[in-house]
């Protein structure tokens, strides 16, 4: 990463920008580095300045304790008053979509939002599995046990074991395993892991909620309850894709929407 700002509470977080005009900062999710998003932000860079950044606990970046999630709200806001003319519009992938619809709601100078299936629970008993997994990642992360803690993640994305296994013994595990005390702040950013209809009914700015066509049902379902329960909430499928979205498919529907009038 070629720079750093400083977030509130001191922890320099470190950023990349893509291009020039309105600033889009890009959020991963869980595991993740700002690196992930550099495609995506290329993609971007002819209209926008594209955000790339590594979230706290990862990277480039620091990671002052104790945790909040209101940190990386701040975090966020550190971000756009370096990078944006007084506001910026925000996009996140899976648990970064919770993320950036909490810092719409907290009331940052954000224009408009946009998120890419966001992994709440949206069918009767899916929030006991979350509870258990909560449980049991707290459980690791106090022990270090920080490779059983990315193999139980992994897990509830649903890979079977045989792939868990492959990638236990594969060249990134151990930079999965250097992030994975990060798993437990995208954890406590998914909430109970319901779908936050009280919180999203108050983000005042547009939100674009997208999934993939070819992506299990519950989560084209998750984009539809939150873009349902946001105000000013649009939903749409990009077909063919899965969770691992193609940023060249991705690209052109977030310009489109952050280009749109009324865009920060």
């Amino acid at each position: 990463m070629e720079k750093k700002t400083i977030s509130r509470d001191g922890t320099p977080i470190a950023y990349e920008v893509s291009g020039e005009g309105p600033a889009v900062i890009l959020v991963t999710g869980a595991m993740a580095t700002g690196a992930s998003d550099a495609p995506l932000a290329s993609l971007l860079s002819d209209r926008f300045g594209a955000v790339v950044y590594d979230r706290r606990g990862r990277g480039e970046s620091g990671d002052t304790q104790p945790f909040d999630v209101a940190r990386e709200v701040e975090d966020i806001a550190a971000l756009i008053e370096a990078t944006g003319d007084g506001s910026a519009a925000l996009y996140g992938m899976s648990s970064g979509a919770a993320l950036v619809l909490e810092a719409a709601a907290s009331g940052l100078p954000v224009g408009k939002v946009a998120v890419y299936e966001p992994p709440f629970a949206v069918y009767e008993g899916d929030e006991k599995q979350r509870a258990e997994y909560t449980e049991r990642l707290t459980q690791l992360l106090a022990q270090d046990r920080r490779g059983d803690a990315v193999e139980l993640f992994i897990a509830l994305t649903g890979a079977p074991p045989e792939v868990i296994r492959g990638m236990r013994h594969s060249a990134v595990w151990p930079a999965l395993e250097a992030v994975a005390p990060t798993l437990a702040y995208d954890n406590a950013v998914m909430g109970d892991g319901l779908v936050p209809r009280k919180r999203l009914a108050s983000v005042p700015v547009p939100v674009l909620a997208l999934a993939g066509g070819a992506s299990p049902e519950w989560m084209r379902e998750a984009a539809r309850a939150t873009a349902e329960a946001a105000p000013d909430g649009t939903y749409r499928v990009l077909d063919g894709q899965t969770h691992m979205v193609d940023p060249g498919v991705l690209a052109p529907a977030l310009a489109e929407f952050f280009a749109a009038e009324g865009t920060s």
